[in-house]
């Protein structure tokens, strides 16, 4: 192989490399700016606020530039509430059930910065929204609907799952969650022998912070009248991770009668295989109650009899300081 030829590969070689290493030093995409708000499977994006009566709870959502490199310029960017799309997804999803439509989260219970500052040299940018959730009535499924507005400054993220972010809102406390249902039984009155109803799963939702509630026996999420059966558990705690459970109900029609007093447990178990994840689990034991469906069937009002305990497990990431994201939810 002669010289030249040598040379002229070598010259051809040194241009291709050096168009591909330019092709890095310029902006390859748009520099969109969008929420970083991942929706679930329900069309939202859970956001876990903790419960602290009159004080406020402050929830850092993210705003992001993409682009294959950094952000050059300073940019203002203009936040607003989105009813309409909230509307959409709810016709969209539950057509004429309107029992089961999220709502939009009264602005007495929150405030945020209409605009937030993308500092240049940084592709990230967090807005601070304050929640005040005292007295929320978590019967209703609550959404904080945002939208980025249009600009000349910058250019809205079109795809609707990154321009927009629906906040479904989730408050928490020691007490509220997800309960294991398996070892709880629910048997109608005079069929004392026969299989008793079990739910997998019971759901708790925040009253205040020592105080959650579920809805009584079998009844859940899909019944329309489901207001009308929520029994409240108010935890009192006697020290050592220990303490007791009053049940009550504030409506009269459901002849809700307590037959035993339920106390609760709390145990603490470092996981074998992360050290790092705290295992908590809440035990609520003595579980004994009576009600009555009076709404089921016109006129006629059926009994049943609860019994058993429900278990709460929280899993817990040491490692995070923040305790809204140190939670495995």
């Amino acid at each position: 192989m002669n010289k030249p030829f040598i040379l002229s590969l070598s010259l051809m070689l040194l241009l291709i490399c050096s168009s591909c290493n330019d092709e890095w030093t310029e902006e390859q995409f748009e520099k969109y700016i969008s929420f970083k708000a991942p929706i679930t499977s329900g069309g939202v994006s859970d956001i876990y606020i903790r419960y602290k009566e009159d004080e406020k709870t402050t929830f850092q959502l993210p705003l992001l530039v993409s682009g294959s490199t950094t952000n050059a310029q300073n940019r203002t960017v203009h936040i607003t509430v989105d009813s309409d799309t909230l509307d959409v997804l709810n016709y969209e999803r539950f057509q004429n059930r309107e029992d089961f439509y999220y709502r939009e989260l009264n602005s007495e219970y929150y405030t945020f910065p209409s605009d937030v500052e993308i500092k240049a040299g940084e592709n990230t940018s967090l807005m601070p929204l304050d929640f005040t959730l005292k007295d929320i009535d978590m019967v209703e499924k609550w959404v904080l609907p945002l939208t980025i507005e249009e600009n000349q400054s910058y250019v809205a993220n079109p795809r609707k799952h990154y321009r927009k972010a629906l906040l479904r809102i989730n408050p928490f406390n020691d007490y509220s969650g997800t309960y294991s249902g398996t070892a709880l039984k629910t048997v109608m009155e005079g069929n004392e022998g026969s299989t008793p109803i079990v739910k997998e799963e019971v759901e708790s939702y925040v009253v205040d912070e020592n105080t959650v509630f579920f809805y009584a026996g079998n009844i859940d999420e899909d019944r329309q009248d489901r207001r009308n059966y929520k029994v409240y558990a108010t935890f009192d705690e006697t020290g050592n991770g220990t303490g007791t459970v009053t049940l009550y109900t504030d409506n009269p029609d459901m002849n809700f009668q307590v037959n035993k007093e339920a106390t609760y447990t709390i145990t603490e178990q470092m996981d074998e295989v992360r050290p790092y994840l705290l295992h908590r689990y809440l035990t609520i034991n003595n579980i004994d109650y009576e009600f009555s469906d009076y709404s089921m069937v016109s006129g006629v009002d059926i009994n049943y009899k609860v019994s058993g305990s429900l278990i709460l497990e929280r899993q817990l990431n040491t490692q995070i300081p923040d305790e809204d994201q140190q939670i495995e939810w």
